[in-house]
């Protein structure tokens, strides 16, 4: 009898055993399963600068095939219409308004600016790394140029690029306005006194931006070769098509639409290789690639600028064409190939990622990106019903469904007129009014009712951050 219990209780830690190891290496497959996922962040790249998005001069036949294999989509936000509270919005999930990273007074980061994103921010790279993730940071960052702001201290392992905007840090002593009247042999890379880092050390100063381009995208190639059983998050933020443009000596005069569509034509380039790399490493079945621009196009540089197409105004205003950016997701057997009309937002990139890298969001602070998961990946309606347009720290407009609402509206860069509020909202329909053309606000009130109490409840529970823009050194 001695012996049969023995036996028994021998095979029961048997089984148990075994239990738990197949438990454990189908748990640690799962978390290797985890997708990849990679952010191409372009810099003033309007809705209308992508052949797919409409362009008739400009190619960008990776970018295409980006789309007909994945995703477009059309009603796509960015969290701001400038540089910086565009990028604390996508790495945070947050309304930079919540981090402070949004200012009326300074409306990006300058190299004398005394601040940057708060480390009390939790970054998705900050996430990732929790779930296990080898994360990357590539170009421009302009989230903070001093030590304790740059990547690596935002969750990043690695980063190579610029701390702002390549038009920064100019040596020239000619006036702003009056340098921009040059023709673009005239002006040099050697202009710019920008600062090139990896990690925090100053590589190069100033950054040859002649073939910054490819060497982000080289960098972004190497970094994918070196990736192996670990899952990884690469955040590659382009300087261009930004003014100063530049491109390699392979890729200039290439464009009929000028050194512009030089420009975006080498990024597009720099996108076909990138995905060629993970197809190579055989990752490209396992990682989820995305394609966005920062805000719309920086119109008052005329045919250095990019144009947003049939949309109205760009780069720093809340019309659409300043905050509604071309975006593609592209990801072999995991996205559904679609056209998106639905609602999305770069803010949206934080909870989704967050989901799919199965890390919790986290709940001590209001996040308002929402999960597009289930859209990307069984094509069902978007969660996202609403945007908001913020210019600094201010609420300008509204949108819910179809309808937006205009409570104060301003051109900017000098252009489209001066700050209006309105007593009575401009209402305009941008699924049949892109162009923001038409105001129908006297024949719809109950819209206008709708979009008002929306905003006053958004208002009411807001807590704004201190503002990390206003305070130079």
């Amino acid at each position: 009898m001695r012996n049969y219990l023995f036996s028994m209780l021998s095979f029961k830690f048997l089984i148990l055993a075994c239990f738990l190891f197949v438990t454990t290496v189908y748990g640690q497959e799962e978390d290797n399963n985890s997708p990849n996922f990679i952010i191409i962040f372009a810099d003033d790249l309007g809705y209308g600068d992508l052949g797919v998005f409409g362009n008739p001069s400009i190619k960008t036949p990776h970018l295409d095939k980006m789309s007909f294999e994945g995703q477009k989509w059309t009603n796509f936000y960015a969290a701001a219409s400038v540089c910086t509270p565009s990028r604390a919005g996508l790495l945070t999930g947050r309304l930079p308004v919540r981090s402070g990273m949004a200012s009326s007074t300074n409306r990006v980061l300058f190299p004398n600016s005394k601040n940057g994103l708060p480390a009390s921010e939790i970054t998705l790279a900050e996430q990732l790394k929790e779930a296990g993730y080898t994360t990357a940071a590539i170009g421009k960052w302009h989230l903070g140029h001093k030590e304790e702001f740059l990547p690596t201290n935002h969750g990043f392992d690695t980063y190579f690029g610029i701390p702002y905007s390549n038009d920064m840090d100019r040596l020239q002593g000619e006036a702003y306005k009056g340098y921009w009247k040059r023709p673009n042999d005239s002006i040099k890379t050697e202009h710019f006194n920008v600062p090139l880092l990896r990690g925090t050390e100053i590589v190069e100063r100033p950054a040859n931006q002649n073939n910054i381009t490819k060497r982000y995208s080289d960098e972004a190639v190497t970094f994918i070769n070196q990736q192996d059983e670990t899952p990884f998050f690469l955040y590659l933020a382009h300087n261009l098509p930004h003014i100063p443009l530049f491109a390699s000596e392979e890729f200039k005069g290439k464009s009929k639409r000028g050194l512009y569509g030089d420009v975006v034509e080498e990024i597009d380039n720099g996108v076909g290789k990138i995905l060629d790399a993970l197809k190579e490493k055989g990752l490209a079945e396992n990682t989820i690639v995305v394609f966005t621009s920062d805000n719309g196009p920086w119109l008052p540089f005329k045919n250095n600028g990019g144009t947003a197409g049939l949309l109205r105004a760009g780069k720093g205003t809340t019309w659409e064409g300043g905050m509604r950016v071309p975006t593609l997701f592209w990801g072999p057997s995991i996205l559904a190939p679609a056209v998106i009309s639905d609602l999305g937002s770069t803010l949206d990139l934080f909870t989704t990622f967050c989901t799919m890298a199965n890390t919790n969001i986290p709940t001590d602070r209001i996040i308002d990106g929402v999960d597009l998961t289930d859209v990307l990946l069984e094509g069902k309606p978007s969660p996202r019903k609403s945007v908001f347009y913020y210019r600094g720290s201010e609420l300008f407009a509204a949108r819910v469904g179809d309808y937006k609402a205009h409570f104060i509206s301003q051109g900017a860069y000098g252009e489209l007129g001066e700050r209006v509020q309105h007593d009575l909202p401009l209402l305009f329909n941008v699924a049949f009014d892109a162009s923001e053309r038409f105001d129908i606000a006297d024949a719809h009130p109950e819209i206008l009712k709708e979009i008002t109490e929306l905003v006053f409840k958004h208002k009411s529970k807001l807590v704004r951050g201190k503002d990390q823009l206003v305070e130079r050194e």
